[in-house]
């Protein structure tokens, strides 16, 4: 029998909840964020931070604006020991900012925690067990008062920690480990022995944190779990109630981000969801999901880019270039029609109006993030993406039908070379096929008479030497027209000609754009010169000479 063979699970615990009413309510703030990246995020690596790393993570944390952070496992490690020592002897807690420390329900080892936390001014200690069936019967080997128990002791040595040391201001937080896989009304029962313990009031209020310590049920089930804890537990109003969610269904933000309507007060998690096993909530891309909504996060994420290099520095993990929000090619259109969408809608975008860009769910820029790299160009991108390219990378506002022309071209040029065609590729692949007005003619000077109808002559190096063309019309390119049609003899019309300014102020350059038909065949030309009418001129010659 193959050993692929789901009859061997069973799901996980879940709870009664008919009346929920986490589905029909809104977030309409951030949490509170707890960064566990020094403890849980760093306990999940192959190889743990180095103090260098570890101090560069947590002013990262502090820039970012997280409030409370969790430093370590002080008991256990001595690395972390000596972090929390640096931390309080160098004063580096700013006096906004609360540092956690995990401890489990262990006398000694809550007495150690606390003497790495003398001279703290504030500080959250954070003690927990397991509760789940199987840790109760297969690692412990304790029934269930035995582990309510272990709570309790556990909640009566850090209260009377905290008594020895009445100089800091304690906060105290408590988890049933497990929490997901434990019954849903023994989960409360162990919270209200801990409870009864501290004694919180709502000055002085203690948090309450429902672990998903591994991921077994859907983001729904969770939420009902969450909702079904906030609504059965006493003392709400002096509970923070907290959730740290794991990842090992993939569903971690999404668990966090349900709890939120389900009475959550408080999330934990890490910067790009680093954890053990699959890793924790991202908080990153929670806080994210709630900015797109129009809610200030109250973290300070405009600079993915420094948080991404610090973070894969100190952890030496990489992040995908798909992750969500952050990820190097998150903005980025292939897609020909989702790149013409892209820039249509930035053209009708204005700065005082709410964002509504197709395939944006927030503005790139907010992130530090230009448009050149939202729309790149390779065999499967169509006008739109080309015509973005050139016009944000070099003012090239090109018309429709030349749109059409030249993504063609970067097409075939695109699929020879495999890949990707940066912004200098695709206007190199403009210039050599549509800016040719150098041969066989070139425009080697010219004068207008403007007195009612435009009258030109046009100095023309061709192959057999130079020429003096002369012609009349309303106007310069169509007196141009004339000059050419009898100097050469081909029955020529312009179809369409639009020009622009590139740039501003004296230096800046015209580009001009022209499609003639010759003798029964359309041709595109283009160029680019200081003067106006010479810049029209040598587009006309550029597609005269295509011909």
């Amino acid at each position: 029998m193959s050993r692929f063979d789901h009859r061997r699970y069973r799901p996980g615990p879940v709870v009664n909840l008919p009346n929920r009413q986490w589905p029909n309510r809104t977030v309409r703030e951030a949490p509170i964020w707890a960064s566990v990246d020094l403890r849980d995020g760093n306990q999940a690596l192959h190889e743990p931070m180095n103090v260098e790393q570890k101090r560069r993570l947590w002013d990262l944390l502090v820039r970012l604006g997280f409030k409370e952070i969790e430093v370590g496992f002080p008991a256990a490690s001595r690395p972390d020991y000596d972090f929390v020592r640096w931390l309080i002897e160098e004063d580096r807690i700013p006096e906004d900012v609360t540092i956690q420390v995990l401890v489990q329900a262990r006398e000694d080892l809550i007495r150690r925690t606390y003497e790495a936390l003398v001279g703290v001014r504030r500080a959250i200690v954070h003690v927990y067990n397991s509760t789940s069936p199987v840790q109760r019967d297969w690692v412990f080997g304790q029934d269930r008062e035995g582990v309510k128990a272990i709570a309790r002791r556990g909640a009566e040595w850090v209260a009377q920690g905290a008594r020895d040391r009445p100089e800091t201001r304690w906060t105290f937080q408590y988890s049933p480990e497990s929490y997901t896989a434990t019954e849903p009304d023994y989960a409360i029962e162990v919270c209200e022995a801990v409870l009864d313990v501290w004694q919180p009031t709502p000055e002085r209020p203690c948090i309450i944190n429902l672990p998903a310590t591994v991921e077994v049920s859907s983001p729904n089930v969770f939420a009902d779990q969450v909702e079904h804890f906030a609504t059965q537990i006493s003392r709400r109003d002096s509970i923070l109630l907290s959730v740290h969610t794991h990842n090992d269904r993939g569903g971690a933000v999404a668990a966090a981000e349900l709890a939120l309507p389900a009475g959550a007060d408080r999330v934990e998690g890490t910067l790009l969801g680093n954890g053990e096993r699959t890793g924790n909530a991202d908080l990153l891309t929670l806080a994210m999901n709630l900015y797109s909504q129009g809610i200030d996060p109250k973290l300070d994420l405009s600079r993915p880019d420094e948080i991404v290099a610090v973070c894969t520095e100190c952890t030496g993990l990489p992040v995908h270039p798909r992750h969500p929000w952050v990820g190097e090619l998150v903005y980025m259109a292939y897609s020909g029609s989702h790149q013409d969408a892209i820039r249509k809608c930035l053209a009708r975008q204005t700065p005082d109006a709410p964002w509504n860009v197709a395939y944006l769910p927030i503005d790139p820029a907010d992130l530090g993030r230009n448009y050149q790299a939202v729309i790149r160009v390779n065999s499967q991108s169509g006008k739109g993406g080309v015509a973005f390219v050139l016009e944000q990378e070099f003012g090239l506002s090109l018309p429709r039908w030349l749109q059409v022309e030249l993504a063609a071209l970067v097409q075939r040029e695109s699929e020879t070379r495999g890949g990707v065609l940066d912004a200098a590729q695709i206007r190199a692949i403009f210039e050599r096929h549509f800016i040719v007005d150098q041969a066989p003619h070139r425009l080697l000077g010219y004068r207008l008479d403007r007195n009612g109808h435009d009258v030109i002559e046009a100095r023309i190096g061709a192959p057999d030497g130079e020429r003096m063309l002369h012609g009349e019309g309303r106007g310069a390119m169509a007196a141009f027209v004339d000059a050419w049609t009898r100097w050469s003899g081909r029955n020529v019309s312009v179809l369409d000609y639009q020009e622009h300014a590139i740039g501003e102020g004296t230096d800046a350059e015209a580009a001009a754009y022209v499609r003639v038909e010759v003798d029964g065949q359309a041709i595109s030309g283009a160029a680019i010169d200081r003067d106006t009418v010479a810049a029209s001129l040598r587009a006309l010659l550029s597609a005269l000479n295509r011909r």
